[in-house]
């Protein structure tokens, strides 16, 4: 072939190319004037449901703070728990804002905010119980992921042959199967609320949760229920609870980060922990 030909009809080649790529129109950011977040409404509370209907709790309240902040309007809808990723991957919603792990794993299919809460988590059995005051109540250990140490090796020896009740499809419900699914049963339920009623009524021995939504769960069962064993904290559930979007919404993410920011610097999240919490879960 005409080597000086081939470099004409590159050069016209690449003359088309600019020309389309000069006149082609640029895909424009989606102008986000009203987003909407879906919650559990059932996971006091980080998020609950009011006689009236209406959502409320730590995360309802943030959420407002943080649309008023980005002037833009947010409806907030309950949904369940397990149907949440996959639904907001099919576009029925915008956000998820629900006690959500940061994780890696998540992060293969959604995106993530910047955290807006660090929490721990923890084992409650009923007072009365055997299995009551198990090594180390009352006490905070940090562990990163994959890691297991000797409290978590005292626990297995005193829960051995008991079940634990977990919320199916948590961050929770890994580390259970992982470290005492081959000495205990586990049973999983679709809410935690149902999990908490079959602890109260001795059908199961022990649940592991959230620990400050597991104080809220103390409250509603009249102060039967209480901690055993350390509350467990660092990085092996994540790091921290955030906001999940799809992925390919970046400017969205990028907008909610500056608001979560604006109320960690102001001290609107710490004033809404201590207000629904009783305690600063500021990351």
């Amino acid at each position: 072939m005409n080597f000086a030909r081939l470099l004409s009809a590159g050069a016209v080649a690449l003359a088309a190319l600019s020309t389309v790529a000069l006149t082609a129109p640029v895909a424009a950011a989606k102008d986000w004037k009203t987003v909407t977040i879906t919650l559990e409404g059932a996971y006091a509370p980080w998020n609950l449901t009011n006689p009236d209907g209406t959502l409320g709790g730590f995360e309802p309240e943030l959420a407002k703070y943080l649309c008023d902040h980005m002037k833009v309007e947010c409806t907030l809808v309950a949904s369940d728990w397990d149907g949440m990723i996959p639904a907001l991957t099919a576009g029925k919603y915008d956000v998820i804002m629900d006690a959500l792990s940061i994780t890696e794993e998540r992060k293969k299919i959604i995106d993530f905010t910047i955290p807006y809460a660090h929490t721990h988590a923890a084992f409650a059995t009923a007072k009365d119980s055997p299995l009551a005051n198990a090594a180390g109540t009352g006490t905070v250990i940090k562990l990163d992921p994959g890691a297991t140490g000797k409290e978590i090796d005292a626990l297995k020896e005193a829960f051995a042959g008991k079940t634990i009740g977990i919320q199916a499809a948590t961050v929770y419900s890994k580390f259970i199967y992982d470290n005492f699914g081959s000495i205990a049963t586990v049973r999983e339920y679709k809410t935690g609320a149902e999990r908490d009623l079959d602890l109260e009524s001795g059908r199961i021995d022990l649940v592991f949760d959230d620990a400050v939504y597991l104080i809220s769960a103390f409250e509603k069962a009249n102060g039967t229920l209480g901690f055993t064993g350390p509350e467990i904290g660092g990085t092996i559930f994540g790091s921290g609870e955030g906001l999940g979007l799809r992925q390919a919404d970046t400017d969205l993410r990028d907008m909610f980060n500056k608001a979560i920011q604006s109320a960690l610097d102001d001290g609107t999240i710490k004033t809404l922990s201590m207000k629904w919490f009783k305690t600063d879960v500021t990351p």
